[in-house]
């Protein structure tokens, strides 16, 4: 007996025993479980839950089903795993933040972003998603392999048809052994349309697509919680070698309380982050003191969307925490892509081309074979049918063969025998009915059959040219991309440490607009059309209560903007930088982009090309006083910003010019005086001095504009009520700094204090922008050219109450040269000049 027990022992070697098991196990993890088809996107569990589902009838159109039902039936039939790895796929399908087109449409506690669990299983309802139906859709046609199922007592889809690239569309992430995958989710019509470039290049030019051509359509990932991409250069790596790392930013805004305090409010996080566990980490940090001048933080989102306000003390910078929140929290989190997916059941890491070309690959073969099917359906069809119509047309004879037959077989057998018909044929005769007999029905029968000659015809035509079936791919993904296509939610930002950024920017004519109480946009120029004088204008900024536009200029996207405060620092940004927006818009709170201090106001604004020797910047401020400085002594600005000026008390900085030291400046105040002197009279001083007298001041009286003569051959002022006029340069002389000036405008009741002078040329045109934001565009051949002392004519129509807040001009691009605008343009213009002289 124990001789018995010992015979059964084997000896084996452990490491080789090991090997075998954890090579199996590590395969089997792999190819059925952890990673998806590059064909379908998805992981084997998830193509069960699926088929499973379609299965039950479980559609769109049907009501939803208990999920412990749809669960059992997966793993009875399909799955033989725990309940708890099949639910919790099925709830990942149906969360609207995890999935960026749910496959399942979920009824019930499918959990949060929070982090909470979705209930028991035993609670909740699911159906299949409309979009899930292209998934499945022509599955009975034969268009995929079936295999039997674990015990062979079932068959299931190898794959699915996924009548859209829903392993780039849904993205996935799977950890197997010894590799993992973690592709992001993207936006349906852009990879639709990467596939329509790659059947287009086929059909029309029978060429192969190149990568450069799939990353112009497939601007990044598109995320379902939405937030911003930094940069593009972590996308082209992933996008051309399948490994890369995305950094994504939550969308934050920086909004001031009417006490002064300011607010960080996040309305959008990186995909996977945990809302909940975001918190109670900013809450830690600031408990741990390594975050300063946070004082409550509140969760107020709700079923209209995200919002957790974060309230700042009064002193606190909010642009410095902003930044401290990104460095230690998930405000700011990295995507690492790893491009991972099964092909013929091996894994291989693609590129997006790849992806694509395997997956129209796969849907040659599938429209192949559900066109098979149909043909082969149509030929059955259309065999049965000309036995009928043969019936039909011998009907006497064949009535006479039934009625001599002793039982059916041999009215079958007397059938072929008679007509030379096939056993299908024969039977289809014998079972037909007598009200075939009557004209109407063999007239359907004679329709039906031509019909599905034509049928069989374009079918055998699908299959002989592959050009044509591309076609039938194009039409029907692009019906699915106008059917379930949406907006991007993921917006592309810019990198400041991406240099790569810039040189995707156009350089384009921009307006940069910026409102009294500090909202500022970038807008295509073209939004302005020109007027005539005296017009009411357009609508230029949705503004609020007491604000209204007070900078507008003209600049290109790659130019720096130079931000000169109350306090007598400059910040500076580039042009692109600042968020585009339509004309209406309300624009972007500066604070949001400038690390402004509380109490501390843009006074003025410049752009600026580059930093050359030998050019200046020019200062003026409202008391009277003029300075100039070398303008490389402002090329390291920090984003903390850089003293530019120091300031007596109750004097602003109110314009900011380039220059050459060869123009001369003109001062205009609002009481309608004038100065012009030679800017070699103004000595040169350090970045942080005072500077000197440019004009002695009346009392009450202020200087409002600076201009240079190089500017333009008139200058053209205009006052509170819409009257302006323009007058020669040559009625303005030279004379030295620090004098009272000569009138230039004369200042009526009807008038009002002059709000604004520019020197302009007769093809400029102008923008005047009233207190109510409405923009009107002028062109400078409409104003009057009068002497100094008038008032001119009425440039704008305005309501009562409602004065010119200010004016901007205007300046088009020409065709071969860099743009140019009213402010960086000026030594441009002066060395044109001196190459007509």
């Amino acid at each position: 007996m124990e001789d018995n027990i010992f015979d059964k022992v084997h000896e084996v070697d452990l490491q080789k025993t090991m090997e075998t098991s954890y090579i199996d196990y590590a395969m089997s993890v792999i190819a059925a479980r952890a990673l998806p088809d590059v064909r379908d996107g998805l992981k084997p569990v998830q193509r069960r839950v699926l088929y499973s589902m379609i299965e039950l009838n479980n559609g769109p159109d049907k009501p939803h089903r208990k999920c412990a039902r749809i669960v059992g039936d997966t793993m009875g039939k399909y799955h033989p795993h725990g309940d708890s790895s099949i639910y919790g796929a099925l709830v990942n399908m149906a969360q609207e933040w995890s999935t960026r087109y749910p496959l399942v449409d979920g009824h019930g506690n499918f959990g949060s972003v929070d982090g909470d669990g979705a209930a028991a299983m035993r609670y909740t309802e699911a159906r299949l998603s409309k979009i899930s139906m292209e998934m499945l859709a022509d599955i009975n046609k034969n268009t995929v392999d079936f295999a039997p199922n674990f015990d062979e007592t079932e068959r299931e889809p190898v794959v699915l048809p996924s009548r859209y690239p829903n392993l780039l569309v849904n993205g996935t992430s799977g950890i197997a052994v010894g590799m993992a995958t973690n592709i992001p989710p993207h936006n349906l019509r852009e990879v639709i349309n990467a596939v329509v470039r790659i059947i287009d290049n086929i059909i029309e030019e029978d060429r192969d697509t190149e990568i450069e051509e799939i990353l112009e359509v497939v601007k990044g990932p598109d995320f379902p919680t939405g937030a911003t991409i930094l940069g593009t250069r972590g996308i082209e790596e992933a996008y051309r070698t399948g490994r890369g790392k995305i950094r994504v930013r939550a969308v934050t805004n920086i909004e001031t309380l009417p006490n002064g305090k300011s607010q960080i409010i996040v309305t959008e996080l990186p995909y996977m982050v945990n809302k909940a566990r975001l918190i109670e980490k900013i809450a830690e940090l600031v408990r741990d003191k390594k975050i300063d001048g946070i004082v409550d933080l509140n969760d107020h989102s709700n079923r209209e969307g995200m919002r957790i306000c974060i309230d700042l003390r009064r002193d606190a910078n909010a642009n410095v925490v902003l930044n401290q929140l990104y460095k230690h929290t998930q405000l700011q989190d990295t995507f690492g892509v790893i491009m991972l997916a099964l092909v013929n059941n091996e894994p291989k890491v693609l590129n997006l081309l790849d992806m694509l070309r395997f997956y129209l690959k796969h849907q040659e073969e599938v429209v192949t074979r559900r066109t098979q099917y149909d043909l082969n359906k149509a030929e059955e069809r259309a065999h049965i049918l000309e036995g009928l119509l043969k019936a039909l047309d011998h009907i006497d004879e064949v009535i006479r063969i039934i009625r001599s037959s002793r039982n059916t077989q041999i009215a079958k057998e007397g059938l072929i025998e008679a007509f030379e018909l096939s056993e299908v044929q024969a039977q289809a005769i014998v079972d037909m009915r007598l009200r075939a007999l009557t004209g109407l029905e063999r007239e359907k029968l004679e329709n039906e059959y031509q019909e599905l000659m034509e049928k069989i015809r374009q079918y055998k035509a699908i299959l002989a040219d592959r050009n044509l079936l591309l076609r039938i791919i194009r039409e029907e993904i692009l019906a699915i991309s106008e059917k379930y296509g949406d907006e991007r939610r993921t917006s592309i930002g810019f990198d400041e440490y991406d240099i790569s950024m810039e040189d995707l920017i156009p350089k384009d004519n921009t307006v940069i607009a910026m409102t009294k109480l500090g909202y500022i946009k970038r807008m295509t120029v073209d939004n302005f059309r020109n007027q005539n004088r005296g017009g009411k204008g357009i609508k230029g900024m949705q503004t609020i209560e007491d604000d209204y536009i007070e900078e507008l200029l003209m600049t290109t996207t790659h130019h720096y903007l130079m931000f000169f405060t109350n306090t007598g620092k400059v910040y500076r940004i580039k042009a692109y930088e600042i968020p585009e927006a339509s004309r209406t818009a309300r624009g972007t709170a500066i604070i949001n982009l400038l690390q402004l201090s509380p109490g501390e106001k843009i006074t003025a604004v410049i752009p600026i090309h580059q930093y050359e020797k030998g050019h200046y910047l020019m200062m003026a401020t409202k008391k009277g006083l003029i300075k100039k400085t070398p303008i490389t002594d402002y090329e390291h600005v920090r984003k903390t910003g850089l003293a530019a000026i120091t300031l007596r008390d109750e004097d602003e900085l109110i314009e900011v010019k380039s220059t050459d030291n060869r123009k001369d400046i003109i001062l205009v105040t609002k009481f309608g005086q004038c100065i012009r002197f030679r800017e070699t009279d103004v000595r040169s001083t350090g970045r942080t001095s005072i500077g000197v007298r440019g004009m002695n001041l009346a009392d009450n009286d202020e200087v409002i504009g600076m201009q240079l003569n190089s500017q333009g051959d008139y200058l053209l002022i205009v006052s509170e009520y819409g009257m302006g006029k323009m007058t020669s340069m040559g009625e303005f002389t030279s004379q030295n700094r620090g004098g009272k000036g000569v009138k230039c405008y004369k200042i009526m009741e009807k008038t009002g204090n002059v709000i604004g002078a520019k020197a302009v040329n007769m093809d400029n045109e102008v923008m005047l922008i009233t207190t109510e934001g409405i923009i009107i565009r002028l062109s400078c051949k409409d104003i009057s050219v009068l002497g100094r002392i008038t008032s001119g004519v009425k440039l704008m129509d305005l309501k009562d109450g409602v004065s010119v807040a200010s004016i901007a001009k205007v300046r088009e691009k020409s065709e071969e040269s860099e743009p140019k605008n009213e402010e960086s343009g000026a030594e441009e213009e002066e060395e044109e000049k001196q190459d007509k002289e």
